[in-house]
């Protein structure tokens, strides 16, 4: 399996960027995640197991399972554009393979096909022990469209 710790970075005025982006969401604030890596193209969003998120089988909802892979997307997407750009998702679809069980979930957004109007990206979730076993439990496909920053 792919060692996803050994991607490069993105410049710091692009993880500020999608930082500072990342942190406007509520959704990820009220459901607990973090941006874990930024690089080209790529971005990680982890989101703790906890009660908080889970449904009532005891396995971390689809919806929060959603919810990152869809950010993780969008962030990837973002790297590549320009300061003055954002992007919104079009669409996405989302498989569940297993159920949502680890230590804390990792979704990963990677662009497969960045264009000047819309931008495709992979979706992986896996669920992480934290003795470093990981299980791809969610994977997908998302188009975003790029439209301009509106003025705050």
């Amino acid at each position: 399996m792919e060692d996803h710790t050994q991607h490069q970075q993105a410049g710091p005025e692009v993880q500020m960027r999608i930082q500072a982006s990342f942190d406007r969401q509520g959704l990820m604030t009220h459901l607990g995640a973090r941006i874990t890596h930024i690089g080209a193209g790529r971005v990680h969003i982890m989101l703790p197991a906890r009660a908080e998120v889970s449904q009532q089988h005891g396995y971390v909802h689809a919806g929060a399972t959603s919810a990152i892979a869809d950010s993780a997307g969008g962030y990837a997407a973002l790297t590549l554009f320009p300061e003055d750009a954002e992007v919104l998702t079009v669409e996405y679809k989302i498989n569940l393979l297993a159920p949502a069980v680890g230590d804390h979930l990792e979704a990963i957004g990677t662009v497969l096909k960045s264009g000047r109007t819309l931008t495709v990206c992979q979706l992986e979730v896996y669920g992480v022990q934290d003795h470093g076993e990981r299980k791809l439990i969610a994977n997908g496909q998302q188009t975003l469209i790029r439209v301009n920053r509106t003025a705050e």
